[in-house]
């Protein structure tokens, strides 16, 4: 309840019990670390109109609710293009998009999946050169021909870090709980953010189910034994993730498959939210060891004592209210807990 009301929704007891002995965090970066909400910075095409490039690549957006996908809308209708009309949209999980766009078929995605398709990597290098560091995400487009797949170009992207993601980051260490990145963008994307905000761990250019896989290897990991790892994410793709998990935290602001799979849902978008309740789990570990030893002593002292008639029935169920009223007494004060980091 004292969760509940400060913003973190925990499903079950079982959850609350293995928090406790989270020794391991993963986090998804867009959503999750960011604000979830990239724009465009930079359009470079490989040759003509940059706006032309935009303009297919919006088309292929046009049915995707994906953050980069509603940047790259939100840039062409700034700029008063006009996009062609698509159809056959394909989303290939954890690459990108492909769509019919005239009489070709549009690809806009990640750099992998580029390579996959056979286009030039010199090329790709070259553009690589004239995009801002800061535009640290990227979406490659490409173009079918009657001779094979042709680069397009190139749309940089820029997402800011939530004002809560260093307080949150910091917190799991000083729980001495290890940070780990694992995102789906390019390494040095997740790099750079996780040297920002100190995240020991970089797992960058995954898909969905690589993410899956990753999470079980960080479990078995351990040679002392398994290590106890949450995933903390707000996607379609996180979801594999979220399942294997020991625990798994979603974003209440991100998408419904993450939430009915996660754990526990963070009614706020609000990444601090994971350390609290590790903390609020701790504690009420802490509660039951705590109970479980003085209800052990109560009838340590008290079964010898009956048993020998030194205690009469009258003092006996005197004791045995007491220790209930103890108990309880001593679970209540959980109610008092507060976040580290709330101000109150």
């Amino acid at each position: 309840g004292v969760a509940a009301r400060n913003g973190i929704l925990i499903k079950d007891a079982q959850a609350l019990e293995l928090a406790h002995s989270i020794n391991t965090v993963v986090f998804d970066k867009t959503g999750t670390l960011t604000v979830g909400k990239p724009t465009l910075m930079q359009c470079e095409a490989v040759q003509g109109e940059a706006g032309a490039m935009l303009a297919k690549a919006a088309a292929v957006e046009a049915g995707s609710m994906h953050p980069l996908a509603s940047a790259v809308k939100d840039r062409a209708q700034q700029d008063q293009l006009v996009a062609p009309r698509a159809s056959d949209l394909q989303d290939v999980a954890g690459k990108g998009l492909s769509a019919m766009v005239g009489e070709g078929r549009v690809y806009v995605g990640t750099i992998r999946w580029m390579e996959e398709l056979g286009v030039s990597t010199n090329t790709m290098q070259q553009l690589l050169g004239k995009l801002n560091p800061n535009a640290a995400t990227r979406s490659w487009v490409a173009e079918e021909t009657g001779t094979g797949i042709r680069l397009l170009g190139v749309l940089a992207f820029g997402d800011e870090l939530k004002p809560s993601a260093h307080g949150a980051v910091n917190s799991l260490h000083r729980l001495h709980v290890n940070t780990v990145l694992l995102t789906g963008d390019t390494q040095a994307s997740a790099e750079r953010v996780a040297t920002e905000l100190g995240i020991q761990q970089v797992l960058a250019e995954q898909l969905p189910g690589d993410k899956s896989r990753a999470v079980v290897a960080l479990r078995d990991a351990n040679d002392h034994g398994k290590q106890v790892v949450a995933m903390v994410g707000d996607g379609i793709n996180d979801a594999p993730a979220l399942a294997v998990a020991d625990v798994s935290f979603a974003m209440s602001t991100g998408t419904d498959v993450a939430m009915h799979t996660a754990d526990i849902t963070l009614m706020r978008s609000d990444p601090s939210l994971v350390a609290q309740t590790i903390d609020i789990s701790r504690r009420t570990y802490n509660k039951i060891k705590q109970n479980l030893f003085w209800a052990f002593i109560y009838n340590a002292v008290g079964i010898p004592l009956a048993a020998l008639g030194y205690l009469n029935p009258v003092l006996a169920g005197t004791a045995m209210a007491l220790s209930s009223v103890s108990v309880v007494t001593n679970a209540l004060m959980l109610r008092n807990w507060k976040p580290a980091n709330s101000g109150k």
